[in-house]
């Protein structure tokens, strides 16, 4: 096993651990609503958005301690947008990592009130980090509010519904998926880089914010590229989806291979803004893992 697969192997099974602990909830008198929260969080995904919190928290020599509960609260922001993309009034999927979506296990009402609680859940989690600074946990909560709200991945969501069945520009496109897909993968990096205190200067949150900005962006045109030619059983999703819904995409614009060399351009200007700092490889090692994934 190559040391990056290694490395998102163990914080995959950190983050597990700690998702565990966090979701070890349990009220006789609505046990649906923590089955399901536990069914949307636990037991699945790339945890890309956790990665990022704390790898960019141990690059600037910051504490897992102190990180775990902001990569928790991202990790289930992810997973509420997840749960309620996948809404019949969304888009409608039946299958998420492999499984059934959580509104066909749960039912519509039960999947909307599993999403609602694992936003506010990301804040109560949030709030509470006592390794933190007051000032650096506020400013955590307040990113963590801007980035998944109606100026970051809910607006990104919005241009998204409304571009269904329309032809928009790839400026739009763009805009739209830097909401949408970028503002939670921005916010997962700048969670670790508060964590780690004063060991992150300006310089190094700008550092972070422009290599977030690269893959997240690469990692929409993979999304778009496996979409088309990914393999469902791998991809754990239906494929052809975006095709049968009439969205624009960014193979809307280009073919595959024209796809792969504008997210591999993104994927090296990521790298570029990272790698003079020491330690940073693991993280450059990501960004050329996102690029060839499969799911």
């Amino acid at each position: 096993m190559s040391d990056i697969k290694l490395r998102i192997k163990n914080n995959a099974a950190l983050m597990e651990r700690t998702l565990e602990h966090y979701f070890s909830l349990n009220d006789d008198k609505y046990p649906v609503l923590f089955e399901a929260m536990r069914y949307g969080v636990l037991d699945g995904g790339k945890r890309v958005r956790p990665f990022l919190t704390l790898e960019f928290c141990r690059l600037w020599g910051g504490s897992d301690e102190a990180v775990l509960p902001f990569a928790v609260a991202i990790e289930c922001i992810h997973s509420y947008s997840l749960v309620h993309d996948d809404l019949p009034c969304m888009d409608n999927d039946t299958l998420r990592r492999g499984k059934p979506t959580n509104h066909v296990k749960y039912g519509e009402a039960n999947a909307l009130l599993c999403g609602d609680a694992l936003l506010t859940y990301a804040f109560e989690v949030a709030s509470s980090n006592r390794l933190v600074s007051s000032e650096n946990t506020v400013k955590a909560i307040n990113l963590l509010a801007a980035m998944s709200g109606p100026m970051g991945m809910v607006g990104g969501q919005q241009i998204d519904l409304l571009s269904e069945g329309k032809s928009i520009d790839m400026a739009t496109l763009k805009y739209l998926h830097a909401r949408k897909t970028g503002c939670l993968i921005r916010c997962a990096a700048l969670l670790g880089c508060l964590a780690s205190g004063d060991l992150c200067n300006e310089e190094q949150y700008k550092a972070a914010d422009s290599y977030a900005s690269c893959i997240g962006l690469a990692f929409q045109i993979i999304d778009d590229i496996l979409d088309r030619i990914g393999d469902q059983e791998i991809f754990g999703k239906p494929i052809g989806s975006d095709e049968e819904q009439n969205k624009t995409t960014f193979l809307t614009f280009m073919s595959v291979e024209e796809a792969y060399e504008e997210a591999r351009k993104l994927t090296e200007k990521a790298k570029s803004a990272i790698c003079n700092y020491p330690s940073s490889g693991i993280l450059c090692e990501f960004a050329d893992y996102l690029l060839s994934r499969n799911k």
